[in-house]
């Protein structure tokens, strides 16, 4: 699986959706999921990767790292997967 699988299928199932209904497109918001989910999405990827993502969960907004598609999820995920190694 690549690393865009990997996330794909983390926010699906944070939004209990099935993978091919998460585009890069979709926004959190157009998926349903929350400032809950959205936590829980982090750790889940953290763990998934053994990355830390550099996100404030009570600022979200004012974060380095952008939440605003998933297209950007899956681009900073890939450049910390990247920095890591």
């Amino acid at each position: 699986m690549t690393i865009k699988d990997r996330v794909i299928k983390i926010i699906a199932e944070q939004a209990v959706l099935e993978p091919s209904d998460v585009t890069e497109d979709s926004t959190l918001e157009d998926i349903g999921i929350d400032s809950l989910g959205l936590v829980e999405s982090i750790f889940a990827i953290e763990e998934e990767f053994d990355i830390s993502v550099p996100f404030n969960a009570n600022e979200p907004h004012q974060s380095d790292f952008d939440i605003s598609t998933v297209a950007s999820i899956i681009t900073g995920i890939e450049k910390l997967v990247k920095e890591q190694s």
